[in-house]
């Protein structure tokens, strides 16, 4: 076999997927030995009836669950201390992360540090880190995500700014990923229609960048390319119709095979969020939505020969970059993304220290263009102002 068809392929957890399968969740943590959960969710969500419904669910079944919610839309390493100390003084013996992304990161990265003694950015996603970490220490976690955009759930790491550096760093340990994932559309019925665009365009940029990054792994792939197939059929549905439970349920399934087919790798569109996210406090896959058609059009001639295949896949009338790229630009302004990131409250200001941590960034990597900090600032500049 040629070496460049080599490659380690992963894939996820159990996952109890459909409407109403909350109610299972005393018998999922039975089922992992849990009885003194943590239940991480993030500040916006702790005063939600849901989450008073779940703690009335717990307690019906004799757990005895300790709430965290000091949890901040881009999850800083305070958040995960902090967590940490909540999980050691309630006695708790698994995690329970409810919410989006950011409650799914954080929630599993209090998991990850409940029993270790290294600091949490000792366990950065570098060659060897997450050996450094006690596995046994390592807690249960069960993921319920309310929004479809991340895949955190079915995800071995987390995305946490370390506020000294004012950089997102992604810890990894494979034990990280959930022992089960209940994924009930149910939960999202409730989300505001900006949140629901945002977090599906952030799953369509894991499947896109996904299946146009360099190596072989057509499992990721053909996962990637059905969850493009799924957000275009569903986001709009769910867009007009909130309470559209089999669109929900759709774009639940495609966040979660976005996130499976990330594996593969990532790109340019990442490695510039990262930093955005990191300094100006964006929404992740808002910034994400913006940033997508300027790395589109960076890459246009790497990915030509994967474009006729999207096209075909998204039922475009043409099969060439331009109908492609115009799809993408006319689905995200149908669903009111602002067209530049000036629009969402970046400046220019960073602009260098941007273009520099993207480059460092690991999902540069995946990018189907080799690019640099100059290649890189050039598109932030561009996806600016437009």
């Amino acid at each position: 076999m040629a070496s460049d068809m080599r490659g380690n392929w992963t894939f996820p957890t159990k996952v109890v997927f459909g409407a109403g399968r909350l109610r299972e969740l005393p018998k999922v943590l039975g089922n992992t030995g849990v009885a003194r959960p943590l239940l991480v969710t993030d500040a916006g969500m702790r005063d939600l009836p849901m989450i008073a419904d779940l703690q009335a669910l717990l307690r019906e079944a004799g757990l005895a669950a300790t709430l965290f919610s000091d949890v901040k839309g881009n999850p800083v390493g305070v958040n995960v201390t902090d967590g940490v100390e909540a999980f050691r003084a309630g006695g708790c013996d698994g995690v329970v992360a409810v919410g989006g992304g950011s409650a799914l990161d954080a929630g599993k990265a209090v998991a990850l540090m409940a029993g270790q003694e290294r600091p949490l950015w000792d366990f950065e996603e570098k060659p060897g880190n997450w050996r450094r970490a006690n596995p046994e220490g390592i807690a249960p976690i069960i993921a319920i995500p309310t929004t479809a955009g991340t895949g955190s759930e079915v995800g071995r790491s987390s995305v946490i700014v370390n506020e000294k550096t004012e950089s997102k760093v992604i810890i990894f340990h494979p034990r990280m990923l959930p022992s089960t994932v209940i994924s009930d559309p149910e939960l999202t019925v409730g989300l505001p229609t900006h949140i629901t665009a945002a977090t599906g365009l952030d799953a369509l940029t894991h499947c896109f960048e996904a299946y146009c990054a360099p190596g072989f792994h057509p499992m990721a792939e053909g996962i990637a390319l059905n969850g493009m197939a799924l957000i275009k059929e569903a986001l709009p549905v769910a867009f007009r119709d909130g309470s559209d439970i089999e669109a929900r349920g759709k774009l639940l399934a495609a966040a979660s095979m976005g996130a499976v087919a990330f594996q593969k790798g990532l790109g340019g569109v990442h490695a510039i969020a990262h930093p955005v996210g990191a300094l100006y406090d964006t929404h992740h896959g808002l910034t994400n939505a913006v940033i997508l058609p300027y790395v589109m059009r960076h890459n246009a001639d790497a990915i030509a020969d994967k474009t006729p295949l999207m096209c075909r896949v998204l039922d475009l009338p043409g099969a060439r970059f331009q109908d492609l790229l115009s799809w993408v630009e006319s689905f995200r302004a149908d669903l009111g993304i602002p067209e530049t990131l000036r629009e969402i409250g970046v400046d220019d200001g960073r602009a260098d220290d941007v273009a520099g941590m993207a480059a460092a960034d690991n999902c540069a990597l995946g990018n189907p263009t080799p690019v640099d900090a100059a290649a890189l600032k050039r598109i932030f500049l561009h996806a600016l102002d437009g």
